[in-house]
């Protein structure tokens, strides 16, 4: 098997980031769903003093589950590839999750930065503040994170694929 020389990462590294880093955000969410308050009141403003029943089951508890199957993705990344169709779905999970996250950061961005509404709208200060420096650059290290680790995971089969075919120049 030839490696690539400019390739230093440990396999599957970028998986394990990507599992960490969406298991963390689970964690939070059920911190939240369970009662905890600490950073709610400035992600989800007057929702998070009145917290209806649909913003504790879907916000908090779906959202959590979500980031427990972005785990579970994250884990699968960080495996070594599944060949053929099973290997394929994994890493276009892989990139579909980067590419949510990373739209998701960059509108939400884009929104609180040019007030797109051009009105009054519930968003305080202190929110728009902590939402352009602490959550959405997390949302966009995330993206990143499971674009590396789709990116590595995807070339692990070109990898594979080489290192099977002896008679192939690399």
């Amino acid at each position: 098997m030839h490696e690539d020389p400019q390739d230093r990462t440990t396999p599957g590294l970028w998986g394990r980031i990507a599992c960490t880093w969406a298991v963390a955000f689970a964690v939070l969410h059920f911190y939240w769903a369970l009662g905890g308050s600490r950073g709610l009141s400035v992600s989800a403003g007057p929702l998070a003093e009145e917290r209806p029943g649909w913003f504790v089951a879907v916000g908090l508890w779906g959202v959590g589950i979500l980031c427990l199957v972005g785990g579970a993705l994250g884990w699968r990344l960080a495996r070594p590839r599944s060949r053929g169709l099973a290997g394929r779905a994994v890493t276009a999970l892989g990139w579909g999750v980067c590419a949510v996250l990373l739209v998701r950061a960059i509108s939400v961005e884009v929104l609180l930065m040019a007030d797109a509404t051009g009105q009054e709208t519930a968003v305080s200060p202190a929110q728009r503040l902590w939402t352009l420096v602490l959550w959405n650059p997390w949302f966009l290290v995330g993206g990143l994170v499971f674009g590396l680790a789709a990116r590595e995971y995807g070339r692990a089969a070109g990898r594979a694929g080489r290192a099977e075919d002896p008679g192939s120049a690399v």
